[in-house]
């Protein structure tokens, strides 16, 4: 009986073969044909939104169990013939839905807008031409172009490569880069790790370049299978923690006075008073009563807060692509960057090109001009500045062949052709220069490279660097002519002489610093330059570090080491990526929330391991997927301002919170101790929840509101001690003004049901909606001004409330006109409360030194 034959892998297809089973050429696809195949094969994502997502967004509003509950049991009542209030209650509770989705789409489209200024894109050759396009219009047949520092778009067959090794650490396991051809594999059937002639989704190109012709998108790619994995959720913040205990406490207090309310409500009265009691009239009210106590807002109000931070964040050119991150780059208090375009321009000028005395010369000019013109990888900024300089003419010139540049050696070598005679050129760190030479070029002869004349090339080598520049090494040597050349050619050099550049501070550093400095946060600069450069710069923008730390001395140091002169404003110079990532670790372990700024390869580390990870737009592929924060401008004013923005949201996450712990809580406690000595509900369960729907309404505009000056110096943690002493303090003041509100209804006015219902529906709002001027701020309310969202919605809520039982719909609801006095004496009591609630809340700011 014959076997099946195990299923070969793209990988394991002849080239020639595989191109006809794509239907391909390495011409590419015309957009036509890619059009139609993303059309047959989706788009190349991983995650694909379903067509019912905004119906289920929908929906998910009822998986509240509370709310589940209270329809069921509108349903019930509706059914046993109390239509009026069952109704009621359903359009209370759709209202609250439609509202809470309507808010939350809002945000989700916003977001969508903003990730899409950061989405990543691939270079493909369509229609003959090479063009970017978003990674997700990428189809099945097209041909791509990698770099280094590019993220891998697809899983994908290499038609060419030039010293090409990949990252495959997400898929394999290896740590180490993987070396790539584009051969094709011997006969037989290979696994994912012996894949020489691919490369995958998820990876990253860590040196060379290379073409490719793209096999497998989206969900049939190798990443498919662990997409899962991928999309784990970050793990839980602080901020997240918080959130989450506070909501355990409050289910615990609603559990407890929901039970408390239905059983005396049920039992209880019916034995003291006499009270005729409906069971389902009682359930219908703890449930309603927990609806009340349930802060079912608070994931609305911190996504729209988030959100529309997110929006002012992008206006001052800073992208939020996790609305999460917001909180905590507002709480970063050490933040840890490279000091090339953060505190430089960034935008380096070829100064001086000398020899290895440092006497001018324009043989070192010509050599490193041709190395960088002929250069075909990513361009740094020096190889910008070496073709910005003035140049001698190329014209007899031509390129035979290059060595790419890679980070292990830190060298890149072309060859060139010139009256028939082929020179390797090499230009890099000037110590790995030294590690090639054997010999000097002096005055046009070429002499060894003895002991006098390299220590004449080191000490020219650390005069310049201490002045500021930046130094690349020149090298070159007559090479014979043979098929391909390799990094072992690199041997046997003559060093020619030195190319210097200079990377000036950028204007208003030093007064960024300070003002960082001022608002709490410190700067560490973590540079791969060696120390003398990294001194230089500091000293020209006025910052003044008590130690500056090399690779070396680094290695030497435990955790707790690093970690206490990275608190004290040490430099870290010539430091790996390695290096950055422990100094990092370090910090977070001792309780720091720290911010990375990078743009490179080798900083993706370091970024996910910070608490907020900051690239910019023009940083690599792999530096910006890493990233949870995207500067469109790599200037550290405007992530100061980003971390000014990232306060301001958390303060108005903050004041919501401290509104449902305080005034509401208070309010709902109330009505659950008003069960004991009323004969009758203190409040019908459609009067609660149309008390919580329009006290909810009133919060919404929380998010717009300004916040004060000084809770924007200073980074703020979550607090979960502080909030629920804030709750045990100006909660029970609520309290004691429904219980004073109780005592003129039921003595002052002889209120019967109707009435005491109208009365405390009216002073429980008034009370719980206007002291959010109270809260709101640390000082004085009257010299704060909230926003105008937040005083016409809060008015209009107030005013909405008193006008209601005036109305037929105020009658269906169960209330009836109050007298004038009645509404004079509310007033009072609103008015006294919020003066009780201001002084109490000075003594407590004041005790935790908060004014």
């Amino acid at each position: 009986m014959a076997t099946s034959e195990p299923q070969r892998h793209f990988w394991d297809i002849p080239l020639d073969e595989l191109q006809r089973q794509l239907n391909t050429s390495p011409t590419g696809l015309t957009s036509a044909e890619a059009t139609a195949r993303l059309r047959q094969y989706g788009p190349n994502s991983l995650a694909r939104e379903s067509r019912f997502a905004v119906l289920f967004e929908f929906l998910r509003f009822f998986l509240n169990p509370l709310v589940a509950i209270l329809l069921v049991a509108s349903i019930i009542a509706y059914i046993t013939g109390d239509h009026t209030d069952a109704l009621i209650i359903i359009v209370i509770v759709l209202i609250s839905a439609v509202l809470d989705f309507f808010q939350q789409f809002q945000a989700q489209h916003a977001m969508a807008k903003l990730r899409k200024e950061v989405a990543t894109t691939a270079e493909v050759l369509r229609d003959g031409r090479a063009q970017e396009i978003p990674i997700a219009q990428l189809a099945p047949g097209d041909i791509i172009t990698l770099n280094a520092g590019d993220l891998v778009p697809a899983d994908a067959r290499l038609l060419s490569v030039n010293d090409l090794h990949v990252r495959e650490s997400s898929l394999t396991g290896e740590s180490l880069p993987t070396e790539k051809s584009a051969d094709d594999l011997p006969a037989g059937i290979h696994g994912l790790a012996d894949a020489a002639n691919a490369v995958f989704l998820g990876t990253s190109v860590q040196t060379g370049i290379a073409t490719a012709m793209v096999a497998h998108t989206g969900s049939k790619t190798q990443f498919g299978d662990i997409a899962a994995r991928l999309a784990q959720h970050p793990p839980e913040t602080e901020f997240d923690q918080g959130i989450r205990k506070f909501g355990v406490m409050l289910t615990r207090v609603i559990f407890l006075l929901v039970l408390f309310v239905f059983l005396v409500n049920s039992v209880v009265k019916t034995a003291v008073f006499h009270a005729p009691s409906s069971l389902l009239e009682s359930f219908l009210f703890a449930v309603a009563l927990a609806v009340g106590l349930t802060p079912e807002l608070l994931p609305m109000i911190i996504s729209i807060t988030l959100t529309q931070g997110a929006r002012r964040m992008a206006t001052k050119k800073v992208i939020v692509k996790q609305l999460a991150a917001i909180e905590n780059f507002g709480s970063i208090e050490i933040l840890c960057s490279d000091k090339t375009g953060t505190l430089t321009n960034g935008e380096i000028v070829l100064d001086k090109h000398v020899d290895f005395t440092g006497a001018d010369t324009e043989r070192t000019l010509q050599l490193i001009y041709l190395n960088s013109y002929f250069e075909a990888g990513i361009k740094n900024p020096l190889d910008d500045a070496v073709l910005a300089h003035t140049h001698p003419t190329l014209s007899d010139y031509s390129k035979v062949a290059e060595i790419p540049f890679d980070f292990t050696r830190k060298r890149l070598s072309v060859v060139v052709l010139h009256d028939h005679e082929r020179q390797l050129i090499t230009k890099g760190a000037a110590e790995r220069i030294f590690e090639i030479c054997t010999t000097v070029e002096v005055n046009g002869q070429v002499l060894p490279l003895d002991d006098a004349h390299k220590k004449t090339a080191m000490d020219t080598y650390l005069s310049f660097s201490r002045e500021g520049y930046r130094m690349l090494g020149v090298a070159s040597r007559v090479v014979p002519e043979q098929p391909a050349y390799s990094v072992a050619d690199e041997r046997d050099m003559t060093l020619v002489g030195f190319a210097a550049f200079m990377d000036p501070p950028k204007d208003g550093v030093k007064d960024t610093l300070d003002e960082l400095a001022r608002d709490g946060i410190l700067v560490v600069v973590m540079t791969g330059d060696n120390q003398y450069v990294a001194e230089k710069v500091a000293r020209d923008v006025g910052l003044h570090p008590p130690a500056i730390l090399v690779a070396e001395q680094i290695d030497t140091m435990d955790d707790a080491a690093l970690a206490f002169q990275a608190e004290h404003g040490a430099i870290f110079a010539h430091v790996s990526p390695e290096q950055k990532n422990r100094v990092i670790t370090a910090l977070k372990a001792r309780g720091r929330v720290v911010g990375f700024l990078g743009d490179g390869i080798n900083d993706a580390p370091s970024l996910h391991a910070a608490d907020v990870g900051i690239s910019v737009m023009n940083g690599t592929d792999v530096a910006k997927e890493a990233a949870s924060i995207i500067l469109l401008e790599n200037n550290l004013h405007v992530l100061h301002e980003g971390v000014i923005e990232g306060r301001r949201s958390f303060a108005n996450i903050m004041k919501y919170i401290t509104m449902g712990t305080s005034s509401n809580f208070g309010n709902m406690f109330s009505m659950a101790a008003a069960c004991l000595f009323l004969p009758f509900l203190p409040m019908l369960p459609t009067q609660i929840l149309l008390n919580n729907l329009l006290y909810d309404i009133s919060q919404i505009s929380i998010p717009t509101d300004n916040v004060d000056e000084e809770l924007l110096h200073k980074p703020k943690r979550w607090n979960i001690d502080f909030i629920r002493q804030f709750m045990l303090i100006i909660g029970p003041i609520s309290s004691i003004y429904d219980f004073l509100t109780f005592a003129i209804l039921l003595w002052g006015f002889k209120a019967d049901e109707r009435l005491f219902h109208t009365g405390w529906f009216v002073e429980s709002l008034a009370t719980q909606t206007l002291v959010v001027f109270i809260i709101r701020t640390a000082a004085n309310p009257l010299k704060s001004r909230p926003s105008a969202q937040l005083i016409g919605t809060v008015l209009f809520i107030v005013i909405l409330a008193i006008v209601i039982p005036y109305t037929h719909i105020g009658q269906l609801l169960g209330f009836i006109a109050m007298p004038p006095h009645l509404l004079l004496a509310i007033a009072g009591l609103t008015l006294t409360y919020l003066v009780l609630v201001q002084f109490v809340k000075q003594w407590f700011y004041r005790k935790h030194s908060l004014i």
